[in-house]
């Protein structure tokens, strides 16, 4: 394992860059800086000593490639949470309550400890939100678009790493220049996410949304994670910016490669024919009429109202942003069961999204089906397909194997949340464990009651904690990678 514990080294060297930006927002705050220097050196020092005792290393393959992912996704949060524990930060300064923040942050699921935001100072609230950026198309991506010792092996890191089953002609590039188009989309996303944010501000339309704000909604929009500046999500935003938050969660969760295609090389027909995007838009556009029926009857908002909130808690809810207009622990069965659903759908494969991802969900349907005709006429040859492709055997079987695990996790992560809370460490049902263990693994981040989108995980006990820490890197990492480390004959030679 010499190869991987050398390429974690790198990326964990080019990693103590990120806390350059969040020491010079501190120096401007006039806040004490020290904690995000002594946590790049750190970083950086952990990177080089392991990439000097590897020393020169054979090509990465892919068993390499999973270890060098999880091993990514446990020590960059936990890098991450060291600013907190460091400088004190109130409600932050135990290692349990600071590593589920960095944990939430960089797998962009939007679950906090914290019951006060406006507690952080500027420099934490930067480092926060920055968090979601960085992990929401991944640290690993934007690695091989940077250093170009990764790229033995990139293929390997880029098919782990991106979420959902992405297919992988790389638009005619290496794996370095597929990721850095998938940077390139992601920037200009964002950017454009906050100059409209910021020009609603400016121009009196939000008064609310200054440039820190803009930057904050637009990073965790486009990384669809759900960290806000302020404590009450989007609730106190304009009618404007909520709209403009959700067309810009409904973007972000599009196939950045569909975006890249649809943007630069003008495939228009060939993005049309995605069957996974119709798919996805379909459902959104289903949601949101259910769920606005739902609450004009319940009578929980009114007129046009309940369309915007609608819309907004269903592409919230179904890319697994976790921002909120309303607070959805107080509606009825019905919605809040809508809402449950969704948790399970996600957006398409190639975004930031968490959950089980849309084309998942067609490939299953799609064999389903294959199944039911090919009992019918065991001799037909029949095949799965998807968007006019063939989706072969290999393909197949990794959906069913990724949509079982995800069950068993769930199901696990259920059990011991509802043991713990008959502990009497925390929770308040069944349901509310159901709905905690379904907004974690799925990187959804709140759930319902008091653990809604404007409650907070403070209430529970370590190990709960615990609990849904692993669920929020088993949804980033989509399971199998750290599943496959607990095989015996994974670690013999």
């Amino acid at each position: 394992m010499r190869t991987a514990l050398g390429v974690v080294g790198a990326l964990l060297a080019w990693f103590a860059v990120a806390f350059v930006a969040p020491t010079a927002v501190a120096l401007a705050a006039g806040e004490p800086p020290w904690p995000f220097p002594v946590t790049g050196l750190a970083v950086a020092a952990t990177g080089l000593a392991l990439k000097r005792l590897t020393g020169r290393r054979p090509p990465l393959g892919v068993r390499e490639g999973f270890l060098v992912v999880v091993a990514v996704w446990l020590l960059v949060p936990a890098f991450g949470a060291l600013p907190f524990v460091l400088g004190r930060v109130p409600q932050l300064d135990h290692p349990v309550d600071a590593y589920f923040e960095a944990v939430s942050g960089f797998t962009a699921t939007g679950a906090t400890v914290l019951t006060d935001v406006d507690a952080l100072g500027p420099d934490m609230l930067f480092w926060r939100q920055a968090t979601h950026w960085l992990g929401g198309l991944g640290i690993i991506v934007l690695a091989l678009a940077v250093l170009p010792r990764l790229r033995i092996g990139g293929r390997e890191l880029l098919r782990s790493e991106l979420p959902g089953p992405v297919e992988m002609e790389s638009l005619g590039a290496t794996v370095r220049g597929t990721a850095r188009r998938l940077w390139k989309v992601y920037l200009v996303v964002t950017a454009v996410g906050f100059l409209v944010l910021a020009a609603l501000g400016w121009a009196g339309l939000d008064r609310r949304m200054g440039l820190f704000e803009a930057f904050s909604y637009a990073t965790s929009a486009v990384a669809l994670g759900g960290f806000a500046p302020e404590a009450d999500s989007a609730r106190g935003l304009a009618p404007v910016t909520q709209w403009v938050l959700c067309g810009l969660m409904v973007v972000a969760g599009v196939n950045l490669l569909r975006l890249y295609r649809l943007a630069a090389l003008r495939q228009i027909r060939a993005v049309s024919r995605d069957e996974e995007l119709r798919l996805y838009l379909g459902l959104l556009v289903v949601g949101t009429s259910v769920m606005a029926v739902e609450l004009f009857a319940a009578g929980a908002v009114t007129g046009l109202g309940s369309v915007r909130h609608a819309a907004f808690q269903t592409v919230s809810v179904m890319t697994t942003t976790g921002f909120a207009t309303l607070d959805w622990s107080d509606w009825g069965t019905l919605a809040t069961l809508t809402l449950l659903a969704l948790m399970f759908v996600g957006a398409c494969a190639g975004s930031a999204s968490g959950s089980i991802k849309v084309v998942r969900h067609l490939v299953l349907v799609r064999f389903v089906r294959h199944e039911l005709e090919q009992a019918v006429h065991p001799d037909a040859v029949l095949t799965v397909r998807v968007s006019g492709r063939v989706v072969d055997n290999p393909v197949l079987r990794s959906v069913l194997l990724f949509a079982l695990l995800y069950l068993l996790a769930l199901a696990l992560g259920t059990f011991g949340l509802a043991l713990d809370a008959e502990a009497g460490a925390a929770g308040t049902g069944v349901f509310t464990a159901l709905g905690a263990a379904a907004a974690c693994l799925g990187n959804v981040g709140p759930a319902f009651g008091e653990l809604g989108p404007f409650g907070s995980y403070a209430p529970l006990g370590g190990a709960s904690k615990a609990i849904l820490t692993v669920l929020m890197l088993l949804g980033r990492v989509e399971i199998v990678p750290l599943a496959v480390l607990f095989r015996r004959g994974y670690w013999r030679a």
